[in-house]
């Protein structure tokens, strides 16, 4: 039973991250929980659960009598969100090179490919989607958990980051920005790797800052 309960939370849970990172759930709206438990058929207990871990990877925040809200990231959380991810980034770039192989190699093509071809469709989103799917998948090469963990409590902010954005991206430079790291990664080189990842993320946010507005 208990089993059950967990693996019914975890889905929850990441139900209720990719409704949030595709808009479904914008920066403001209510989580209801009833809601939840009648459209998925299911019990409070794993739905309120899976708010509790929300609430602690700060997609969400609760408040008395007024129940869960996704969490609005202020201009300030997302400047200093993005050193941290960079940092997250050299480590996992430094961590996953001596453990690639053709299958993840194989991966990080297919995201490659599909993040292209999203840009060059003008689709934003499938861009963010595969660009967000592109790191995680080195992310998870890295082999530690705890990077994984730490890595994943960024992603809301890097998705509102975007989100707040005003001004028009080239969103095909987006994607051909992360060929160098493919390129590094079938060197084998993993300080190497590790400084493309940081400068990559360290020019994504510096480029995209000009067009958040202040709070």
């Amino acid at each position: 039973m208990t089993l059950v309960r967990t693996v019914m939370r975890e889905q929850i849970k990441e139900l209720i991250i990719q409704r949030i990172l595709e808009g479904t759930y914008k920066p403001g709206d209510r989580v209801v929980e009833l809601q939840l438990v009648q459209e998925l058929g299911v019990s409070q207990a794993p739905v309120r659960e899976a708010l509790r871990d929300l609430e602690a990877m700060r997609f969400i925040e609760t408040e008395p009598y007024r129940g869960a809200r996704v969490r609005e990231v202020s201009h300030e959380e997302l400047t200093e969100s993005y050193p941290v991810r960079a940092a997250l980034e050299e480590l996992a770039g430094q961590l996953a090179t001596p453990r690639a192989d053709d299958e993840m190699y194989s991966m990080l093509e297919a995201e490659m490919h599909n993040m292209l071809t999203a840009a060059r469709d003008n689709d934003q989103h499938g861009v963010l989607v595969h660009d967000a799917r592109f790191h995680e998948i080195i992310v998870e090469a890295a082999g530690n958990s705890v990077l994984l963990e730490s890595w994943g409590g960024l992603r809301i902010e890097a998705y509102t980051l975007v989100s707040l954005i005003k001004s028009k991206l080239d969103l095909v430079a987006i994607a051909n920005a992360h060929l160098p790291i493919l390129d590094t990664f079938r060197q084998r080189d993993a300080d190497l790797t590790g400084k493309v990842m940081r400068e990559h993320i360290e020019h994504f946010g510096s480029t995209l800052f000009g067009g958040i507005p202040h709070d």
